[in-house]
């Protein structure tokens, strides 16, 4: 193993893997890319169960994307499964679409609106602000307090911790609302799943004899063993600077998975 690169780059997952590649495929750069886990694809990381099945140990991870370069360029890596997600929120007994479209009106309501009516419907229950500041009062602004009190608010207070009305306008900007029955939960051009897996796809990714790969190892001990001309940091802002400033107050999830036995 050689001790001295071009570069060193911190983390395995989307952004440290790609520029990885970049680098070595691209300028013919030699690159270490280190990660204190113990294996690459950052929180994409998946691997099969006991049962034999595909688990996303971090959450699911869904790509979608509307730029064709991206997904030709990642297609060199992987072949796909065609997948477009959909979720249903259970509202009063009833599973119904989320993101708000004109089925969810239509179906919690028992009406039978069409889509310039939905349009009308949810302008008469909508409260205005010229100038939201508040995730509230975005939401309240689009649909009304009805569908923000069954769809949007405790959702929001068990994602981030905190009332709706204490978060940042620019959290619930995102949300669309949707007035067709378009009921996927993405709407990008490409949708899809890699068909062996994330996992695989960064190690097709990273298989280039200019990347050398250092797994469960601290980037900061390992830079004194090691020379480099750049690095290159994907990790925590804040841990990078040592907390001078403190923590960041990052939101994170525990994932608890179970194996059912299903016909």
């Amino acid at each position: 193993m050689s001790y001295s690169f071009d570069c060193l780059i911190v983390g395995a997952g989307f952004a440290g893997s790609v520029l990885a590649e970049r680098l070595a495929a691209g300028a013919n750069k030699t690159v270490l890319l280190c990660d204190r886990r113990d294996h690459v694809g950052g929180n994409a990381y998946d691997h099969p169960n006991r049962a034999g099945i595909l688990v996303h140990k971090y959450g699911p991870h869904i790509f979608h994307t509307n730029s064709r370069d991206i997904f030709e360029y990642l297609s060199r890596f992987t072949a796909w499964r065609a997948y477009e997600h959909r979720v249903l929120a259970c509202v009063e007994g009833k599973l119904l679409p989320i993101p708000i479209n004109l089925d969810t009106i239509n179906r919690l309501y028992g009406l039978k609106l069409t889509e310039n009516e939905v349009e009308q419907f949810l302008a008469a229950r909508a409260i205005s602000c010229a100038s939201p500041r508040t995730s509230e009062q975005v939401v309240l602004s689009r649909v009304g307090r009805d569908l923000y009190e069954k769809f949007f608010r405790n959702y929001t207070r068990k994602q981030w911790g905190i009332d709706p009305s204490q978060l940042d306008a620019q959290v619930a900007a995102r949300i669309p609302v949707r007035t067709n029955r378009d009921d996927r939960y993405f709407t990008d051009n490409f949708q899809f799943m890699p068909k062996h897996g994330f996992t695989r796809l960064f190690e097709n990714m990273l298989d280039h004899k200019n990347i050398t790969l250092a797994l469960g190892a601290d980037y900061r001990e390992l830079r004194k063993h090691v020379s480099f001309e750049n690095l290159i940091y994907t990790g925590p802002i804040d841990e990078f600077f040592e907390h001078r400033y403190g923590k960041l107050p990052y939101r994170s999830l525990r994932f608890q998975h179970e194996t059912l036995n299903k016909e």
